[in-house]
């Protein structure tokens, strides 16, 4: 959600460390195009983490579903109350930052450090009238490209203690010594922390309900019991997260060993089906496939449901799940570790179990953008003269589901800013929602 097109709002620039840049954020009101370039130029110019924060009136509640809500005594919640405590005093006499009601706030994390958190959250619109064509524009969470208010950037004036070097649950901002940046790293951290775990969360509510809908038809008890196992993880991974996002500690009755054994042992079982499609493709001939030869090898890929459609969308969910847990693991250990930079020491965490992760997704996006370019054939070849309407119908179904396995693969499309939104109610409670394109 925007403001109105005339309407100012106030936005902060948030490093994760003192950094000195130049300062090219001025005092006077800059465009969302504007306020991106100077984004892109801040990070490049700076050796840490910078991102802008921006602070929109809400007009409508959106629907909440989709968001993980933090009660107002949350770190995220107390350190947000903080920042826009401390440089209330600085804002223009236009704005009133310092303001109780219901506020949606708009993180935007550069594309660089976006791509240190996790691959696959954000993505260029994809262009209708051009296949394989991207639009110029990106996408909010909300799915519309962001009208053009006026942002006001706003500095922080006094340095309150141990914000800048505390842990990730200090609440709290520091000013930096150049330019309009703000030191908040436990800021920064949490709230891309709940994006990216709340995007993972809605990644594995779309798998499910594709899942159920498969196995619905395929009536497969072994498949069935994966995916209860799977989701049964879900109790264990909701708590850990209200747990650890509301400055505790996560303890074994909480059940994560046991969900991370699980979780781990499907990522393994997707690792060894790919290793299997990888093998088919590429004992396929050369030219058009018989549907007979492809259905052999992946099992009711030329119906609506089948098996090798349920195997693919337990991978994403076990993947889905992976992600979750590796973000909880990573703010545990940006917690624990007591460095003076938490959001470093999450981002190297983050990256050093997500590697792996990383892998088995492109995998399984190069196996369905093989299998969504296969020419096919009926069997005999196409030298038998007749046709009957049936074979020509199936011959084209199985065409077309092949070709929609291509459908939203990011294959060859570069990073964006990743956008974080957060609703922030009048009593103080947050509700944060899946990262998406900035």
């Amino acid at each position: 959600m925007t403001a109105d097109n005339e309407a100012p709002v106030p936005v902060w620039t948030l490093a994760t460390e003192a950094v000195s840049v130049p300062n090219v954020l001025s005092d006077e009101g800059v465009t969302p195009a504007r306020l991106a370039e100077l984004r892109t130029v801040l990070a490049a110019l700076a050796d840490s983490p910078i991102v802008t924060l921006e602070a929109h009136p809400m007009r409508t509640k959106r629907d909440r579903n989709g968001g993980l809500p933090l009660h107002a005594a949350s770190p995220l919640a107390q350190q947000l109350s903080h920042l826009v405590a401390q440089t209330a005093k600085s804002a223009p006499p236009t704005m009133n930052v310092a303001a109780t009601g219901d506020v949606l706030y708009r993180m935007v994390v550069p594309a660089k450090v976006a791509a240190q958190v996790g691959r696959g959250l954000v993505q260029p619109m994809a262009s209708k009238a051009i296949a394989g064509g991207i639009r110029g524009a990106l996408v909010n969470s909300t799915g519309r490209i962001a009208s053009g208010a006026t942002f006001v950037p706003v500095a922080g004036k006094a340095a309150v203690a141990g914000a800048a070097t505390g842990s990730a649950t200090t609440a709290g901002v520091a000013a930096a010594s150049a330019g309009a940046l703000t030191v908040a790293a436990p800021l920064v951290l949490m709230a891309v922390a709940v994006g990216v775990s709340a995007y993972a969360d809605q990644q594995r509510q779309k798998a499910i309900e594709r899942i159920t809908d498969l196995l619905e038809q395929l009536q497969e008890d072994n498949l069935e019991s994966e995916r209860s196992e799977l989701d049964g993880c879900r109790d264990a991974i909701d708590k850990a997260t209200s747990v650890l996002l509301d400055q505790g500690r996560i303890g074994l009755s909480l059940g994560l060993d046991s969900s991370s054994y699980a979780i781990s042992t499907a990522i393994e079982r997707a690792k060894r089906r790919l290793i299997k499609w990888q093998a088919a493709l590429a004992a396929l001939p050369e030219g058009p496939v018989e549907v007979s030869a492809l259905t052999k090898s992946f099992p009711g890929i030329n119906e609506e449901g089948g098996a090798f459609r349920a195997h693919l969308e337990l991978a994403r969910l076990a993947i889905a799940l992976k992600r979750r847990v590796l973000v909880l693991q990573a703010v545990e250990h940006a917690q624990q570790e007591g460095t003076n930079n938490p959001f470093k020491s999450f981002i190297g965490t983050l990256q050093d179990d997500e590697r792996r992760v990383d892998e088995l997704e492109s995998g399984i996006s190069s196996v369905l953008l093989r299998l969504s370019t296969l020419e096919l054939r009926r069997h005999g070849g196409f030298r038998s003269i007749m046709f009957t309407p049936g074979e020509v119908d199936d011959l084209l179904k199985t065409a077309y589901r092949l070709r929609a396995l291509g459908d939203g693969l990011n294959v060859g499309t570069s990073q964006a800013d990743v956008a974080i939104e957060i609703e922030r109610g009048s009593d103080g409670s947050l509700v944060v929602f899946p990262a998406a394109a900035a």
